[in-house]
C-alpha cells in the first residue's frame, strides 16, 4: 500500500508553546505508522500582513508561493492551531489568506487546499482546549477555501498539565483519541494520491 506524504504544521511559533509540542507528538506517532512526514514552522515562512493593494501591486510574496507548494506537495496536512480570542492564531489566519491567493498557471481557485486532505487539532491551557480555534478554523479552511477536513479534531484541554515528561500526553483516552484522528488522516490522505 502506497504511503502518503503528510505535512505537519503547528499555527504557533511561541516558545514553550502547547501546540508545536502537540505537532512534534503528531510527527513521532506518524512515523511510528511509517508515513512520510513533514514538519515545517511558519516562522520560516514569513509573510506581510495579507492585503489586497500589496498583492495587486507586488504579487504574492516567495514564502507564501513556496507555502503554498509544500503543502501540496503533501496528500495529508496536520495543523495544530492554538486558539487566541477564541479564533485562530493572526499567524495562521495570515499564512491561509497568503496561501489561498497563490494562482500558478492553469490552477483552480484555492488549488493547495483541495488537493490535500486535513485534520485540526489544539492544546490549550484552558477548559475548552482550543475548541473554539477549532470551530473557526474549520469554517475557514472548509467554507473559505473549500478544503476537506476529517470530522474527527482532537482539543486538548489544560494542556499545561495535558503531556508527561517525556512530551506524550498523559490521559490515555486523550492519547487514543490522537492516534485515532492521525490514522483517519492517513486512510483519507490514501485517497488523495
Amino acid at each position: 500500500m502506497a504511503t502518503p506524504k503528510t505535512l505537519v504544521l503547528p499555527g504557533s511559533t511561541r516558545t514553550g508553546s502547547y501546540n508545536v509540542k502537540l505537532a512534534a507528538l503528531a510527527v513521532k506517532e506518524l512515523a511510528l505508522i511509517d508515513v512520510d512526514v513533514t514538519r515545517i514552522s511558519l516562522e520560516d515562512y514569513p509573510l506581510p500582513i495579507y492585503e489586497d493593494d500589496l498583492e495587486a501591486n507586488a504579487g504574492a510574496p516567495a514564502n507564501a508561493v513556496k507555502l503554498k507548494q509544500m503543502i501540496m506537495a503533501h496528500h495529508g496536512v496536520f495543523i495544530a492551531s492554538p486558539e487566541y480570542s477564541a479564533s485562530v492564531s493572526p499567524m495562521l489566519k495570515n499564512a491561509i489568506d497568503w496561501v489561498s491567493h497563490v494562482y500558478e498557471r492553469g490552477e483552480l481557485t484555492y488549488a493547495a487546499f483541495k488537493r490535500s486532505v486535513f485534520a485540526i487539532s489544539s492544546a490549550s491551557p484552558g477548559r475548552f482546549g482550543g475548541l473554539r480555534a477549532l470551530m473557526a478554523l474549520r469554517q475557514i479552511l472548509e467554507l473559505g477555501c473549500g478544503a476537506l477536513v476529517i470530522p474527527e479534531q482532537v482539543a486538548i484541554a489544560q494542556a499545561d498539565h495535558a503531556f508527561d515528561e517525556k512530551d506524550n500526553i498523559a490521559d490515555t483516552g486523550t492519547a487514543n483519541l490522537l492516534r485515532a484522528q492521525l490514522a483517519r488522516l492517513v486512510d483519507m490522505a490514501r485517497m488523495m494520491m
